[in-house]
């Protein structure tokens, strides 16, 4: 026992001083208030609710005895005419003429005494005989007249001699006919089979039975059912002239019984009160805010004032502590106490001195190291920008060069005129960043001094599309797949060539095509190309050798986050083709 008890207040040291507190809450204030109030509750709500079981209960019985009571009462009528001698062979005998048997009925219904028992118990009561020589009309009836009717149809289906039917009569009735009703049916065979097919339809009144049930005063909603349809009801369902509503309110039912008449399975359902609960608790008010209050007032007092004696500091190192994610610490402004939390709070601003004192030396160092590492950066990509100036300069001398040597022309001048147009745009440019236009413009100079070097061998196409016009992109990175087309394609094959250059979008990328029908790569050289490409870097840059085409992919894949995509295809002594896609998004917040 003693080990037990050790272990539980060494799970209490590990607690934190909030869950502490809430655990005294809880079993001291919490579970003591809702452990009496749920007993009181339960005994209040348990004795309501075995109250209103009890009164649904006799409601319940009380309709089924009454509704018994009616339906008793028809099925003795019927079987007394049933059993009746004189109406079995008064409906057996074949009548010679109307007239004959209109004196006859007469007769009838003077010598038997039948017609006192007509209409009572607001009951009517029509035989259905199979005699032709029967007329229609008063008690009696031809039985072909009923064959169609829903009534008789439910008889001859259900097997038995006698049946209890409810159903909405939409014939062609008076107006001031009842349409729904409820009838007690018997077939009359008890003087045996050899007499003709009779049967004995009693109809309640169905007015009548609404009366009945709304004058029995009941507590509870009253629901008679069969078949999902309300045949019965005291709660406004038992409109006669329309037909039987669907019960919905399967939720609300309190009591269900279910009630058996001549082959008629009815459901009856007593709806609870849900207002029997809340008024019970209305009751009990004053008992239970009683307890509630002896059990919540003194606890409260003291658990407030522990928590601003200890709580609220907490919660104020707490915020403190949200601090970290700033550059400088905050400090607590007030220190108050000499318990445990007054001394955490005097040692947490000495923390936060001292902190503060490190961020200084080490945070904000670490901020200059990635200052130089971006200067250094930039450095770089400027030398590589730096790095192309030349090599194109001299292309450029040398085709004047060869051109004067070669033609010993004039048109020396303007070939020097595109070389200014050149070195302009070179010098002048301050970023590393140009509108395509301006790179269209080199373009088209580096490739006009290239026509006076290769004459009819060389023939250029510029499809440019004007949406594409005011985009940035690295300065020379068409001009360079250019003249990687004209040194390395045009200039190593005799037959005149081509060169195109397309700028265009497409969805949601900017698309770069240099294209030209030189001389073209092999597979060897393709893959090699390729391979330098993949492995581009600074340091390879370096390295003697051609350097153009590695500088600008380069630069557009440091540009764009490694998001452009370059695909180069080339076939030996066919020409060689260059595509660059760049997403748009990677464009659009370049300036100049």
């Amino acid at each position: 026992m003693q080990s037990l008890w050790q272990k539980f207040e060494h799970l209490l040291d590990d607690y934190k001083l909030k869950k502490k507190l809430l655990i005294i809450y809880i079993c001291c204030v919490l579970i003591p208030l809702v452990v009496t109030d749920s007993v009181v509750l339960y005994i209040v709500v348990h004795s309501e609710q075995i109250e209103n079981q009890h009164v649904m209960e006799n409601d319940a019985s009380a309709v089924q005895y009454s509704l018994s009571n009616i339906i008793e009462r028809a099925a003795g009528t019927a079987k007394n005419i049933y059993m009746n001698e004189y109406v079995e062979k008064f409906l057996n005998t074949e009548y010679e003429s109307e007239l004959d048997y209109v004196v006859a009925y007469h007769t009838f219904m003077k010598n038997s005494l039948f017609d006192g028992s007509i209409g009572l118990d607001n009951m009517q009561i029509t035989i259905y005989a199979d005699n032709d020589t029967v007329v229609n009309g008063g008690v009696f009836c031809k039985l072909s007249s009923i064959r169609e009717t829903e009534w008789y149809e439910y008889l001859q289906q259900s097997g038995q001699d006698s049946v209890l039917y409810f159903y909405y009569d939409d014939s062609k009735s008076p107006a001031v006919d009842a349409k729904r009703k409820l009838c007690f049916i018997r077939k009359m065979d008890f003087f045996g089979a050899d007499s003709c097919e009779k049967v004995v339809r009693v109809e309640i009144d169905y007015s009548n039975l609404v009366r009945v049930l709304n004058n029995m005063n009941y507590e509870s909603r009253v629901y008679i059912c069969k078949d999902g349809k309300i045949l019965l009801s005291n709660d406004g369902y038992s409109n006669v002239g329309q037909d039987f509503a669907v019960f919905e309110k399967h939720d609300e039912v309190g009591y269900e019984r279910e009630i058996s008449y001549y082959g008629a399975v009815c459901q009856l359902y007593i709806l609870s009160g849900k207002k029997g609960v809340i008024e019970s608790i209305r009751d009990n008010m004053p008992l239970i805010l009683l307890l509630v209050l002896s059990n919540t007032v003194l606890p409260w007092i003291m658990m407030s004032q522990i928590n601003r004696s200890i709580i609220m500091r907490m919660q104020e190192l707490s915020r403190a502590f949200e601090s970290v994610d700033k550059d400088r610490l905050m400090e607590l402004k007030r220190v108050r106490g000499k318990d445990e939390i007054g001394s955490l709070m005097q040692n947490y601003n000495r923390m936060v001195r001292r902190t503060n004192e490190l961020i200084q030396t080490v945070y904000k160092e670490r901020l200059r190291e990635q200052e130089m590492d971006i200067a250094r950066q930039n450095a770089e990509l400027l030398a590589l920008h730096s790095q192309i100036n030349p090599h194109f300069l001299f292309n450029a001398l040398e085709s004047i060069r060869m051109h004067s040597i070669l033609k010993q022309e004039y048109e020396t001048a303007d070939m020097v005129e595109k070389l200014a147009i050149m070195e302009r745009q070179n010098v002048d440019w301050g970023n590393d960043i140009v509108e395509i236009k301006r790179e269209i413009e080199f373009v088209e100079a580096y490739l006009g001094l290239q026509k006076y070097r290769f004459g009819e061998r060389l023939s250029y196409e510029l499809d440019i599309d004007a949406a594409c016009m005011e985009l940035y992109i690295p300065k020379l990175t068409i001009v360079t797949f250019v003249e990687n087309a004209c040194v390395h394609g045009i200039e190593s094959k005799t037959a005149p060539g081509w060169i195109f250059v397309r700028v265009f979008k497409e969805e949601q990328m900017l698309c770069i095509e240099i294209e030209d029908t030189g001389d073209g790569l092999d597979e060897e050289q393709l893959a090699a190309l390729r391979q330098r490409m993949q492995e581009a870097s600074i340091e390879k840059l370096k390295e003697k050798g051609r350097v153009g085409m590695l500088n600008a992919y380069l630069r557009l894949t440091m540009m764009t986050e490694n998001k452009a995509q370059f695909v180069i295809e080339s076939e030996k002594g066919a020409g060689t083709m260059v595509q660059i896609h760049i997403p748009l998004e990677k464009l659009s917040g370049n300036v100049v």
